[in-house]
């Protein structure tokens, strides 16, 4: 596994293939989790993780490294998008189907109104369930955006210990918005 932070993964991609690769490694399961958990349903779960990292790529000269070098709130940010968007899509094609009075075969996809519903929840849920200073130090770099000598001055630290700090904060949030489902494969 590089040691290349998510904002150097985008940069280099657009001339190291392996690159956005590794950055896709890194989020596939975790938006993988999210979508299957909105939609219900496997296959439009790897489909919105699809079209969410073919946005991804399409839009990496934009990316902004907003979060220290992480693009995991890029990254959910456009999976919300892509969501929100096939959940419209979908309910056009109920209405359509229900205004035709087609016949519906039950091995089709039905719409899970509430994809969207409780995604905000989860996440502070999540960042609630962290230690008291890793979920300040999250808070401070993600959520408000400040620097890390800003973070390390509010928590009484080094910057380094900041980085640290947001770091693992981060890595619990993956893993607690990541739960496995070993009976299921994941992209």
């Amino acid at each position: 596994v590089s040691e290349r932070s998510d904002a150097a993964l985008i940069v280099d991609a657009d001339t190291d293939p392996v690159a956005f690769r590794e950055l896709y490694d890194r989020y596939a399961e975790a938006l993988f989790a999210v979508a299957r958990r909105r939609t219900g349903d496997r296959e439009s779960a790897l489909d919105i993780t699809a079209e969410t990292f073919a946005q991804a790529w399409q839009s990496r000269g934009r990316f902004v490294d907003a979060c220290g070098g992480s693009a995991g709130p890029w990254l959910f940010g456009i999976l919300r998008h892509v969501l929100a968007r096939a959940a419209h899509h979908r309910q056009g094609q109920l209405d359509a189907v229900q205004a035709l009075a087609l016949d519906r075969r039950s091995s089709e996809v039905t719409l899970l109104p509430d994809w969207l519903d409780g995604l905000d929840e989860e996440v502070d849920s999540a960042l609630a369930a962290l230690p008291a200073s890793q979920r300040r130090a999250v808070e401070l770099r993600v959520v408000h955006d400040q620097d890390y000598g800003v973070v390390a001055r509010e928590l009484g630290c080094s910057p380094g210990a900041a980085r640290i700090k947001v770091s693992r904060g981060l890595g619990v949030l993956r893993a607690e918005l990541n739960p496995t489902h070993p009976q299921e494969q994941t992209p």
